[in-house]
């Protein structure tokens, strides 16, 4: 079985070096590497013009013209020759078995159609160490539950996958790209929800297992998705992902229980009506308020999107 892994990066050399570093000592070496790179990134092709960081890697480098992950990304699916496209980012540094586990798990299981691993965070000096056994499900009342950064336990599958520790069987995906309505200046923020739960759609099974693991270093975003300075513009193009997204892959009544709860109830990332509410009695309420506007603008434009 031949394994792809796939990177995609953009203006952070020093972490896609140690990202290709963690891939050379990998215990069953990747039968491709290939990064997709801006062309009017100087500074990452000469990192990847450096033995020293290419190493014994097969490496292959894809240029792609469209700004976007969304775009890197299919630029990638397009060149990769691998059974397995194994993803990863920029900023992530692969565990030793990584390869090794991927490859064993698809050639283990032939309805496996993508896997999911944890993505160990490290922050402020130290590793994001909780434990949570709920992972990548998707609730009743269309909440989204993550935690891929927190799972504990064994083997087992789910509705979606992280975009930083996931790899898909080229099968499952022969008629499937990352989805290029979605918005963003860059990171496009769901597209690997989007990705991973068309693959489950179509029929095939979607595990998440912790023991395949990345050592995950967020690094800076290019665009308005900034980790520590979100603008507005960007909590409005993640609600109109998000619900796209809901509108595309729920059925009817699902879909409508989903609109309703985020309007009235919501998460502290997207606040629903009863967060508007309680923000009018805080002295803080002006930052909730506003982005509390930004997501319904971003929900009512994706449901106008999908009503047309």
């Amino acid at each position: 079985m031949k394994v792809t892994v796939l990177v995609p990066t953009f203006r952070r050399p020093a972490d896609l070096a140690r990202c290709l570093s963690a891939l050379q000592r990998q215990q069953r070496a990747p039968d491709e590497v290939i990064v997709v790179v801006r062309p009017d990134d100087a500074e990452t092709l000469a990192c990847l013009h450096d033995p020293a960081v290419k190493g014994t890697l097969p490496l292959r480098v894809a240029i792609v013209e469209t700004p976007g992950q969304v775009a890197a990304l299919n630029r990638g699916l397009d060149a990769a020759t691998g059974d397995v496209i194994a993803i990863t980012d920029d900023d992530a540094a692969p565990r030793p078995d990584w390869a090794q586990r991927i490859a064993d798990a698809f050639s283990n299981d032939l309805l496996l159609g993508a896997l999911g691993g944890r993505d160990w965070v490290h922050q402020k000096g130290g590793i994001l160490d909780g434990a949570r056994p709920l992972v990548g499900k998707l609730r009743a009342s269309g909440r989204i539950i993550g935690n891929h950064h927190l799972g504990v336990g064994g083997a087992r599958e789910v509705d979606l996958l992280k975009g930083a520790n996931m790899s898909y069987r080229r099968e499952a995906i022969r008629t499937i790209r990352f989805d290029p309505r979605l918005r963003g200046a860059g990171a496009q923020v769901h597209n690997d929800m989007a990705f991973s739960m068309s693959v489950k759609h179509a029929g095939w099974k979607l595990v998440y297992d912790p023991q395949v693991a990345v050592d995950h270093f967020p690094a800076e975003r290019f665009d308005d998705d900034r980790r520590d300075a979100q603008t507005m513009q960007a909590v409005r193009n993640a609600a109109y992902n998000l619900h796209l997204i809901l509108r595309d892959h729920l059925p009817p009544l699902r879909r409508e229980a989903a609109w309703w709860w985020y309007t009235l109830v919501g998460t502290r990332v997207y606040p629903g009506m009863a967060h508007a509410v309680l923000a009018l009695a805080s002295k803080r309420g002006r930052a909730t308020l506003s982005r509390w506007r930004a997501v319904r603008t971003g929900a009512h434009e994706a449901r106008r999107r999908t009503a047309s």
